[in-house]
């Protein structure tokens, strides 16, 4: 819990607290506009922890919509003009800068916004082009070819609305796939935007059968609201069990936020091995728990890939594989960025991907 506090709840203050006297210091000796930009900057941060302090169920649909862009976005650009603001004051004390340009400065202040404008503009296209992955594997368990699509982390609720997945479930469509797997966070955490906007009847038009694990979200979202939601929209749920279609056994295995998760050993007790077997597990640790068991494909998400570049650099130190294909013996795996996303549109040195799987 201290460690929680400290990331996001301490070290976010301190970082609002620094930006804004930067802030301060750097615009013109305009009262007017600095005072407006320092309360902007203040109002932004506000709304994120309004937001996530359990009340936007209670707001209109639109509002809590706009609470959640507007204090989730901010983040972003808290993050971003940190960096900057870091940089240049390293290279002011370290005198490759002159001191004048970052005092009363109205050319330096332009340059900043712009350069952050560029950075954001880019980011929320790239978030909403999502990119296609493919995957072959061979395996003398599958008697005929198969695709398979799976996606992960679709986050839907307050800001990946019904319209983003109507335009997802197209591509799904699209590749005629034989099966489709969800390996977690199918919801936000609050069915209430879901369950009003019926994004259920999207899920109907899929021409391919829907299996799905749960993750972190679907956990905060409330795990029975949430099974409920897919049984509605035709999603067949697996929590610490084994599934067979076809040429596949699909392991299931519940979000680790489940301290009383089955172990993937008791799971696959007695599993026919003659099928090719897939297992879906919402966040990847421990890997090597695939690979003693005999999966032959593990399928995960969870870590966006971490989002946006810097945040990138942490998931990767901190997850054996944090994205994209590994392998360990006989055991492939594929950690997915994410169709979704959580919180702000933006995707900054990674990609948002609906992953495809042709089996031979």
């Amino acid at each position: 819990m201290r460690l929680f506090f400290l990331v996001f709840t301490l070290l976010p203050l301190i970082g609002q607290g620094y930006v804004m006297w930067r802030t301060w210091k750097m615009l013109p000796k305009k009262n007017l506009l600095r005072w407006g930009a320092i309360l902007a900057e203040l109002a932004a941060f506000c709304l994120f922890f309004v937001h996530m302090a359990g009340n936007r169920d209670i707001w209109p649909l639109w509002l809590s919509s706009f609470m959640y862009e507007m204090g989730t976005g901010y983040l972003v650009v808290l993050l971003y003009l940190l960096l900057i603001f870091v940089v240049l004051d390293i290279l002011r004390l370290i005198r490759v800068l002159p001191k004048h340009i970052f005092y009363n400065n109205a050319k330096t202040s332009l340059i900043i916004a712009l350069a952050l404008l560029v950075v954001l503009v880019y980011g929320n296209v790239h978030y909403h082009n999502k990119q296609r992955v493919e995957l072959s594997y061979t395996s003398e368990k599958v008697t005929k070819p198969l695709k398979l699509v799976m996606v992960s982390d679709l986050h839907l609720g307050y800001h990946n609305v019904r319209k983003d997945l109507k335009k997802w479930i197209k591509l799904i469509n699209d590749e005629n796939p034989d099966l489709v797997l969800i390996a977690g966070d199918l919801i936000d955490g609050s069915i209430r935007p879901v369950n009003e906007e019926q994004m259920y009847e999207e899920f109907k038009t899929l021409k391919a059968p829907v299996y799905a694990c749960l993750g972190n979200h679907d956990y905060m979202t409330g795990a029975s609201q949430d099974m409920e939601f897919c049984q509605k929209a035709g999603i067949h749920v697996l929590v610490d069990s084994v599934a067979y279609v076809g040429d596949l056994a699909l392991v299931s295995r519940d979000d680790r936020t489940n301290r009383e998760r089955k172990s993937l050993k008791d799971i696959m007790q007695g599993i026919d091995r003659s099928k090719y077997i897939i297992e879906l597990d919402h966040q990847p640790y421990n890997l090597e728990e695939a690979e003693q068991n005999g999966v032959d494909l593990e399928l995960a998400g969870h870590t966006h890939d971490g989002q946006i570049w810097p945040i990138k650099w942490i998931t990767r130190s901190m997850y054996e594989c944090s994205y994209g294909s590994w392998k360990r013996g006989d055991t492939q795996y594929y950690i997915s960025s994410g169709l979704g996303i959580w919180g702000p549109e933006f995707r900054i040195g990674t990609d948002s991907e609906y992953v495809v799987i042709n089996l031979k």
